[in-house]
């Protein structure tokens, strides 16, 4: 873990190794300071030597102001390596993630890699700030302040080597029983950020439905279970505290009793009694700093193996040795496909896939809910790959395809459409960022979107908010059909993307594509017989299998589930007409 993320400091190495640099100079002029005090006292103030005093005290000043220097400059080379260690860490993980496939992205959270992003990673820079600047001060100051007790007196520096080990034994104990708390902790910032992002994105349906008091009681019930993990945790830390002021206050009243006897036996000077309270302080304010980054470093260890554990997962849809890069048409072939979201043969999603697909062809398909419509089309583009069996584009395994190639010619609008913020334009050119003007328009006027984007004031210059939420659910579908158009693909796959628009619209939309991209696949999900009657053949999902396949007049006759859902829907038709 520790050789993953050192990788990304690499570019902030000289800033990592200068800062220390800079603490320890620091170090040795905070050293020098009591040393140069004491002789003041004993060589200056106690013999009347003005002079010796204003010549030391001088000294004392300049060493102070490199102490002071030095310390800055640590800072802002300890700050630039931290702040570019985190920029890495984001940059690395964004990156990654958008190389998952879908199976990947099921693994996490929405809310759990945002959190990864920003707290998590916030934990690890100041951890990392901690260890080059505070983590090389501290134990710097701590050997070389017990040094230079020792130096002055040995015998009263064996209080401080008792401090030190009374000290490790109960923080280490802290430590130990703090960390699964930590662990705990952000797994609970995952939930909490989850509530909060739930919230924020349905609040329309939360109004409309009343439903703010529950909101407010799930959002409590997340903050309550991860203020009680936290007070948990500082319930251990916070001992930190206690133990630290009863060593200061021990060794401080150690120092005063046992010095004072040595100066009236005159076996040590005032001077020096007055150096070693300096070195006493400096000791235990480094044992005090140490305590606090071995806390930093326990709450940084949960936040860097979730990092880590995000870095370190790669995509399981990865091309070939020799990948192909053309598609040579949108014919579509399925052979004995099984599949499974979790890769377990005893629950699979579809079973024993059997089709053929010519190039060219209109394609519909229907289904209740739950019979693996969408998962059924998500194989083509390669979204996700087959537990068995082969799925052929253009004659060709799909898991032979550069993934970027196969993409690009398998243009599919997902059932839940998404539109950024940001203008029309903007939101169309992500199907082709070279798209000229008119290549817009001719993609608007195909999905039946043209007719309202010209009524709005600024047309295509429109700004869609996040998300699209001020559009309608019909002229966000027509948008992202425009989008998905102009990649100009080899096969078209519409996820139910037509079921908020109306009838007329919705075969005007399927005459557009009959007309204007006669070449093109089209493979129609839909929940009304309408969209999909004229197609070139239906295909029919029963719990995952195929239940019938064939034209619409065909269907009627020998499909028991099309003619079901067909009379059903004519039948509620005729009495609507009727009322």
């Amino acid at each position: 873990m520790i050789k993953k993320l050192a990788s990304y400091v690499a570019e902030f190495k000289k800033d990592s190794i200068i800062t220390p640099v800079f603490i320890t100079l620091e170090v040795i002029m905070e050293i020098i300071i009591p040393l140069l005090m004491a002789k003041i006292i004993d060589n200056g103030i106690g013999k009347g030597d003005v002079k010796y005093v204003a010549i030391v005290g001088a000294l004392m000043i300049a060493v102070s102001f490199l102490s002071l220097s030095f310390g800055v400059l640590g800072g802002v080379y300890g700050a630039r390596a931290s702040t570019g260690f985190a920029r890495n860490l984001r940059k690395a993980m964004y990156y990654n993630i958008q190389k998952y496939s879908f199976s990947n992205i099921d693994k996490y959270s929405t809310a759990g890699l945002v959190t990864r992003l920003t707290t998590d990673v916030t934990n690890v820079q100041n951890a990392f700030q901690m260890i080059i600047r505070i983590f090389v001060r501290a134990p710097l100051m701590l050997v070389s302040a017990m040094i230079m007790s020792f130096y002055i007196n040995a015998k009263l520096s064996l209080i401080f080597l008792g401090a030190i080990f009374f000290l490790g034994i109960l923080l280490y104990f802290i430590m130990t029983s703090a960390h699964p708390y930590f662990v705990k902790v952000f797994k609970k910032y995952d939930d909490l950020n989850s509530s909060v992002q739930e919230n924020l994105t349905g609040i329309r349906a939360v109004k409309a439905y009343v439903r703010e008091d529950y909101e407010i009681k799930k959002f409590y019930k997340a903050s309550e279970t991860l203020y009680n993990y936290f007070i948990s945790a500082e319930r251990l830390i916070i001992l930190n505290g206690p133990i630290m002021q009863f060593t200061v206050y021990a060794c401080t009243l150690l120092l005063s009793w046992l010095g004072a006897k040595m100066i009236v036996s005159s076996s040590m000077t005032t001077g020096e009694l007055m150096s070693l309270f300096a070195y006493t302080t400096n000791i235990l304010m480094s044992l005090m700093i140490l305590s606090m980054i071995f806390v930093m470093v326990v709450m940084s260890k949960s936040s860097a193996e979730r990092i880590v554990e995000v870095l370190e997962e790669k995509s399981d849809l990865v091309n070939g040795e020799n990948p192909i890069y053309e598609v040579k048409d949108g014919s579509i072939t399925f052979k004995n496909v099984d599949f499974s979201y979790n890769k377990n043969k005893d629950n699979f999603v579809l079973q024993n896939i059997n089709l053929k697909i010519n190039s060219g062809d209109t394609i519909g398909i229907i289904g209740g809910t739950g019979s693996a419509k969408s998962s059924l089309v998500q194989l083509i583009p390669r979204l996700y790959d087959v537990a068995n069996g082969v799925v052929e584009v253009g004659g060709i395994d799909v898991r032979k395809y550069d993934v970027e190639t196969l993409r690009d010619e398998v243009s599919m609008v997902l059932q839940k459409n998404v539109l950024f913020s940001g203008t029309i334009k903007e939101n169309l050119r992500w199907g082709n960022k070279d798209a000229t003007d008119e290549e817009i328009i001719k993609a608007c006027r195909q999905a039946q979107a043209e007719e309202f984007i010209e009524n709005f004031p600024d047309k295509y210059d429109t700004f869609i908010e996040q998300g699209g939420t001020n559009v309608s659910g019909g002229q966000k579908q027509r948008l992202c059909i425009a989008r998905a158009l102009l990649k100009k693909p080899k096969i078209l796959i519409l996820d139910d993307s037509t079921s908020a628009v109306d009838t007329r619209t919705d075969a005007l939309i399927r005459k557009s594509f009959k007309e204007t991209i006669p070449d093109t696949t089209k493979i129609i999900i839909a929940q009304r017989i309408s969209s999909v009657q004229d197609a070139d053949k239906i295909i029919v999902l029963n719990d995952g299998e195929i239940d019938g396949f064939g034209t619409h007049e065909e269907l009627l006759k020998s499909n028991d589930i099309y003619r079901e859902v067909y009379e059903s829907q004519v039948k509620g038709d005729d009495d609507s007409e009727s009322k």
